[in-house]
This record gives structure tokens, C-alpha cells and sequence, in this order.
């Protein structure tokens, strides 16, 4: 099954993306939105395809046109309750602001309702991250909770977190 939009398609990370994941991830902007460090190094980027990148539904989100990664969006799912999962993503600095992002996750989003068949899909962004706040706005995430004082382990700080939730049936209003 390949999964794709007007634009974009996704498919499994490899080691060959190690330098493209790199050019990425080392803006300290990307990861440090998403709780993560900026990459020091193209081994830190292969450490994170071969540790992090490896869920049955974690993409590398690639531009038909080149044929090169340009994000990374996931499906991650808790054991207990297979019929949920939530919703990550990120997207490299030079693609912000064109509309990728919703592209993209409307077709994850429909994956995960159509062929995967989850009930809920989770959604979340740390408080500031208004970029992603407004891509779940538009995808249709109906706030849940705020979460206070969230270890962020990887950074070794404390943030809010705002949980958010697409329902089936809510998505297929839409």
C-alpha cells in the first residue's frame, strides 16, 4: 500500500537518508518543538533511523518532485489500547508554510481510520508551538487537556503540554 497526496508520498526511513535527516534535525528550532536535540552530528541522525524511526508506521515524508525526505510523521500506538494512536510529526525549516504539513497528516489521518480502523486519533504540542497548534486546528483536533509541568527528558526541562483528539466519528463529518 503506498501511501501519498497530490505532492507528497511517504515511505520507511533508510540509512541512505542520514544526510538529508541531518540537514534537518541539527536546526535547534526543529527538534527543540518537538522535545528532542538538535543532531550534532549525520551519527546522531543514524542512531535515530536505527532506534527511533523503526515503528511499523513511522515515515520519512518525501516532495514527489525530489524524491528526498523532507519531515518525518508517525503513528505510534499504545499497547492497551490498539484501537488508538497518536499523531507526530515535524517538518524541515525550508518546506514550513506551504500547506505540507495538513497534507500530510489528512493522509495519515485517513490511514489510520480507513485501513488501520483506530477509533482516536491523539494529537499534542508543547505550549508555544503555534505552528502546530494550528495544524491541528485544521485537521479538525478537538482540545482534551493541559498538561502542566511535563518532564521533557530529552531537554531536561518542564512544559505544558495541550492534548488533542480526532474522533472517527468527527472525521467523518469532515
Amino acid at each position: 500500500m503506498r501511501l501519498e497526496t497530490e505532492r507528497l508520498y511517504f515511505r520507511h526511513w533508510t540509512l541512505e537518508d542520514k544526510d538529508a535527516l541531518f540537514a534537518m534535525a541539527k536546526d535547534p528550532d526543529i527538534g527543540y518543538r518537538c522535545g528532542w536535540p538538535a543532531h550534532k552530528s549525520v551519527e546522531d541522525s543514524i542512531n535515530t533511523i536505527n532506534t527511533v524511526f523503526t515503528g511499523k508506521e513511522n515515515y520519512a515524508i518525501c516532495l514527489k518532485s525530489t524524491d528526498e525526505p523532507i519531515g518525518c510523521i508517525d503513528l505510534m500506538f499504545n499497547q492497551k489500547k490498539d484501537d488508538e494512536c497518536e499523531l507526530g510529526y515535524w517538518l524541515g525549516r525550508e518546506y514550513w508554510g506551504q500547506g505540507i504539513m495538513p497534507e500530510a497528516c489528512r493522509e495519515l489521518i485517513r490511514h489510520a481510520f480507513e485501513d488501520l480502523k483506530v477509533s482516536k486519533v491523539w494529537c499534542a504540542y508543547y505550549e508555544g508551538n503555534e505552528q502546530s497548534k494550528r495544524v491541528q486546528e485544521k485537521l479538525g483536533f478537538v482540545f482534551q487537556e493541559r498538561k502542566e509541568n511535563v518532564k521533557v527528558a530529552l531537554l531536561n526541562e518542564v512544559r505544558n503540554d495541550y492534548v488533542n483528539l480526532l474522533t472517527r466519528e468527527d472525521w467523518e463529518k469532515k
